[in-house]
């Protein structure tokens, strides 16, 4: 991987931690840089996800693999959450 590969991977898993933040109903009360860790391992994890099911290199836009990221990190938003607010009471 290259290193532009590497910075354009974190910048899209800065945007999918903001968009698994969003898709989970209600507050969560963790801190945003952790939110936005979440999103970068969310987007690592899916896209060797959806490699290994084949859908990681489709033409133009893909869909499914944004759709398994952003699952894996509401997926890590909303457990991080549960185990952060019960640590912290």
């Amino acid at each position: 991987m290259e290193v532009t590969g590497i910075i354009s991977g974190i910048i899209i898993g800065l945007v999918i931690g903001a968009l698994g933040r969003l898709v989970i109903p209600g507050r969560q009360r963790i801190p945003i840089w952790l939110t936005l860790v979440i999103g970068v391992v969310a987007a690592l994890i899916g896209t060797a996800l959806a490699a290994a099911l084949g859908v990681a290199d489709t033409r133009g836009i893909d869909w499914i693999e944004l759709g398994i990221q952003v699952a894996l990190a509401a997926l890590g938003v909303s457990l991080t959450a549960g185990m952060y607010g019960r640590r912290r009471e």
